[in-house]
């Protein structure tokens, strides 16, 4: 009879054994909960990123919502590619610098900006400038009948002057009025319509007799004086003359009676306004006949434009328009 006994105990010492196990088994468990429970133990590494991807509000404000993954990648993209948060206020109403740049682009350029009348801003001018006062000498020449190199034609108006070879500039000076005046406090304003050779100096201004008079006796022939460019007051419109021999194969074409130097003259073509070279004899030429009969747009040296249509291409007469620069 011993046998069969001696055969059930085994199994109830393996029960017995096993209820120390499971209570070390629970009690490690238990451990563990509290140690995975207590405050600033950190789960897991994505726990960490997203407790460390909260503004300064947000992780000592409980309450603040916590960012999804979606808005803590977009947060790491733009401050790699060093736009705003747009958790920041200011970063809503401030463009991304590439915005900056493409609509600063879009400016427009300083050409197509007409200026306000009265501004003494001349981008376009050349070697005579408004609000300079130039020196030199006054000298005296026999103008005949007002003609001379700008190719105006004759004229009852003789306070003309002829201006020296360095400040006619290639006709750029062909047209402008300036201001003479003396030492002794005489002046004359006159219209330079003719350039003076070298020897003349820059800063010389060889008048006619009649404009000399206003300042001295001609028997004095040489003065010192000061000068400066003017903005006439004047109702008169521009005019515009194509050269004898223009034709729709080849055209010249001259402005007269503007009242402010002019800086360029383009004409209309089929790919928009083309300038033409100016010539020393003061016209504008078109050697090919581009833009000949067309639309024409005449800039002064303050930037502003005037377009005129309808000339007709006839040679060697004064046309005039309806149009005339602003004062200055």
């Amino acid at each position: 009879m011993a046998f069969p006994s001696h055969r059930r105990r085994p199994p109830r010492k393996r029960r017995a054994a096993l209820v120390p196990g499971i209570a070390v088994l629970a009690a490690g468990l238990v451990v563990l909960l509290v140690v995975a429970l207590q405050p600033g133990h950190r789960a897991d590494d994505a726990g960490h990123a997203r407790a460390t991807s909260l503004t300064g509000d947000q992780a000592s404000d409980p309450s603040s919502p916590r960012r999804t993954r979606s808005e803590t990648s977009q947060s790491r993209s733009e401050s790699r590619s060093g736009s705003p948060s747009p958790s920041s206020s200011a970063a809503t109403s401030t463009p991304a610098p590439h915005r900056t740049a493409a609509a600063s682009s879009r400016q427009p350029s300083a050409t197509a900006a007409v200026p306000r009348t009265g501004s003494g801003a001349a981008p376009l001018a050349g070697r005579i400038r408004p609000a300079v006062t130039y020196r030199g000498v006054a000298t005296h020449y026999d103008a005949g009948d007002g003609d001379g190199a700008c190719l105006y034609g004759p004229t009852d108006d003789l306070m003309i002057a002829a201006m020296n070879h360095a400040d006619y500039e290639s006709a750029k000076a062909c047209g402008a009025y300036v201001r003479v005046r003396t030492a002794d406090g005489a002046s004359v304003t006159v219209r330079v319509t003719n350039e003076c050779p070298l020897p003349c100096a820059p800063g010389q201004l060889d008048l006619s007799v009649q404009a000399f008079a206003k300042l001295a006796a001609p028997s004095r022939g040489r003065i010192s004086i000061t000068w400066s460019l003017l903005s006439p007051s004047t109702t008169d419109p521009v005019s515009l003359r194509y050269k004898t021999g223009s034709s729709r194969y080849w055209c010249a074409v001259q402005v007269i009676g503007h009242r402010n130097p002019v800086a360029r003259l383009e004409v209309r073509t089929g790919g928009g306004w083309s300038p033409l070279p100016r010539t020393d004899f003061n016209y504008f030429l078109s050697e090919h006949g581009s833009g000949c009969g067309g639309g024409l747009r005449i800039t002064d040296i303050y930037g502003e434009r005037l377009v005129v249509d309808g000339i007709a291409l006839r040679p060697d007469a004064v046309q005039p328009t309806r149009v005339q620069f602003a004062a200055h």
